[in-house]
């Protein structure tokens, strides 16, 4: 029998209900998974291509009932559209997207947002936080944690003995202390740690270069300490092939590796890659994990 996976289709003034139809209809999609759509509930409308309240209100609805659904058993992962930030703002949500959001909704206390491509998988040690708050952000614990859930999800994938490398906050990871002090304070005690639990991880290691060796095959996975040092060498790789994957949940969720596109919204021209190889993805990992439970 074919998972089941939940479509979500975000932000209803965005593309997300364009590329989640896409997806849904896809041949690849419809070979590996059922899907199943889940739409926002009709409402007062959605200016198409403007940021509201209402469309940040029916998004956040649409993602606590795929939640609920997948929590329930009745569907077996979740691939969801973008949602807006600012809507989510406008309509009095706390969350700033959907990673903090699902934490919340699994009462997972720790979560983490991974970028999964077959050039390169990036892990954010933060998320969506002003970089001026990024280095007394990130601490060791933290760090050991989201290590920690990296090593776990790798095996999902067919990666037995995960290699991890950690991304330097500063340049030149810190120069013993004559760029900044994080490196040595904070990060590489939350390396010896890992290593101590077990885990195959090393650095930090320069950003400038740690990505380059990650591509060409020495880690599986970096931890990126911030939103952007993470994100610009995936999606210079990778955009439109990379999927966002919450790991540390009770449920399997995936995303698209862009946000509502608003610009081009209710076009019909909004490109779908994304979204499929989200579903894709989510479809594996919950065969993956049905084969799990089987072989236990």
């Amino acid at each position: 029998m074919l998972p089941r996976v939940a479509i979500t289709t975000g932000d209803p003034a965005g593309i997300g209900p364009e590329i989640a139809e896409k997806a849904a209809a896809d041949l690849r999609v419809k070979a590996v998974c059922e899907p199943v759509i889940f739409h926002t509930e009709p409402g007062d409308g959605y200016p198409i291509g403007e940021v509201s309240a209402a469309a940040g209100r029916a998004a956040y609805d649409t993602i606590v009932r795929a939640v609920a659904a997948a929590r329930a058993g009745t569907i077996d992962a979740i691939a969801t559209a973008p949602v807006n930030k600012l809507a989510f703002q406008r309509a009095g949500l706390p969350w700033k997207g959907h990673t903090d959001l699902l934490g919340h909704l699994c009462e997972t206390p720790k979560v983490a947002m991974l970028f999964y491509s077959p050039f390169l998988t990036v892990v954010l040690a933060t998320v969506h936080i002003p970089l001026a708050q990024v280095a007394s952000s990130i601490t060791t614990e933290g760090l050991i944690e989201t290590i920690g859930l990296t090593s776990s999800w790798l095996p999902l994938i067919g990666v037995s003995r995960p290699r991890i490398a950690v991304a330097a906050l500063n340049p030149h990871a810190g120069e013993d202390g004559l760029l900044g002090s994080e490196d040595d304070e904070i990060i590489t005690p939350a390396i010896t740690a890992a290593i101590a639990r077990g885990i195959d991880v090393s650095g930090p290691w320069p950003a400038d270069t740690v990505f380059v060796r990650a591509t060409r095959r020495e880690f599986d996975a970096v931890v990126a300490c911030y939103h952007d040092q993470g994100l610009i060498p995936i999606k210079l790789l990778a955009f439109g092939a990379a999927v966002n994957v919450t790991i540390g949940l009770p449920i399997i969720r995936t995303s698209v590796d862009h946000g509502t596109a608003f610009d081009i919204a209710g076009r019909g021209v909004a490109d779908a890659d994304s979204m499929i190889q989200a579903v894709l993805l989510a479809a594996e990992l919950a065969t993956a994990s049905a084969r799990g439970r089987r072989a236990s």
